[in-house]
C-alpha cells in the first residue's frame, strides 16, 4: 500500500507540476498579484496533489474492484432485470456524485443567473448517463454490436439538436464531456469488465470498454430534452 501510495503521489506530480507552475509564472509576472494571493496559491496547489493521489488511491483499491465484483456477480443471479436496474441505479448515483458535473452545472447556473437551474440538471445528467449504461450492460450480455447503440444514439442527438433551445444546445455537448470524471469513468469500465469476464462467448476487452463513449450520449439527450421541455 505504501509502495503503491509513493508512486500514486509521483505521477500525480509530475501531472499536475507543468501546469501549476504556468500558472503560477502568470500569477507572479503578468497579472502582478500579491504575495498573500501567491502564498494561497501555492496551498491549493499543494492540497490539490494531496487530494488527488488520495482519490487515485482510493480508486485503485476500492472502486475499481467493487465494480469489477459487482459486474462479475450480476448474471450469476439470472435476471436480465436486475442487471439493467444495478446498472442503471449505480451510473445514476456515480454520476450525481461526479465532481466535474457539478462544476458544470455552478457554472451554468452563475452564468444564467438561476434561468438555469443546477438540480435539473444533474438530474437530467444522471438519468442520462444511467439510461445509456443500463443499455451498454444489455448490450453486452444480449450481444448487440456496439454500432448500433452508437447510430441510434447519435441520430437522435442530430434530431434533437434542431428542437432544442440555442442555450441548452451548447451546455448538452459539454455535459456529454464532463461525464466522462474521475469517479464515473473507472466504475463503469469497472462493471463493464467484470460483466463481460464471465459470460462465456464475450471479451474483457472487445464487450468491456466503448462503455464510457455510450455513456456520454446520454447526457447530450438529457440536457438538450431538458431544453424542450422548459
Amino acid at each position: 500500500m505504501l509502495s503503491e501510495g509513493r508512486e500514486t503521489l509521483k505521477e500525480v506530480i509530475q501531472a499536475v507540476t507543468p501546469i501549476a507552475l504556468i500558472v503560477l509564472i502568470v500569477l507572479a509576472v503578468l497579472t502582478s498579484s500579491p504575495v498573500s494571493d501567491l502564498v494561497n496559491y501555492c496551498l491549493g496547489v499543494i492540497m490539490l496533489i494531496a487530494g488527488i493521489t488520495l482519490f487515485l488511491i482510493g480508486v485503485n483499491n476500492g472502486l475499481l474492484p467493487m465494480g469489477e465484483a459487482i459486474g462479475s456477480d450480476l448474471p450469476k443471479h439470472g435476471s436480465i432485470y436486475l442487471v439493467i436496474c444495478v446498472a442503471f441505479i449505480f451510473g445514476f448515483l456515480a454520476t450525481v456524485a461526479e465532481p466535474d458535473v457539478r462544476v458544470l452545472t455552478d457554472m451554468v447556473e452563475m452564468v444564467s443567473n438561476g434561468g438555469i437551474p443546477r438540480d435539473p440538471m444533474i438530474i437530467s445528467i444522471a438519468m442520462g448517463v444511467g439510461i445509456f449504461v443500463a443499455l451498454a450492460m444489455l448490450r453486452i450480455v444480449v450481444g448487440v454490436p456496439i454500432t448500433w447503440l452508437f447510430t441510434g444514439g447519435y441520430l437522435l442527438v442530430i434530431v434533437l439538436a434542431f428542437l432544442t433551445p440555442a442555450e441548452y444546445l451548447q451546455i448538452a455537448y459539454d455535459a456529454g464531456g464532463v461525464t466522462t470524471g474521475p469517479l464515473t469513468v473507472p466504475f463503469i469500465l469497472a462493471l463493464g469488465i467484470g460483466l463481460s469476464s464471465v459470460l462465456a462467448g464475450r471479451s474483457a476487452l472487445t464487450d468491456g470498454f466503448g462503455l464510457i463513449g455510450l455513456a456520454s450520449i446520454g447526457p447530450i439527450i438529457g440536457i438538450m430534452l431538458l431544453g424542450i421541455l422548459l
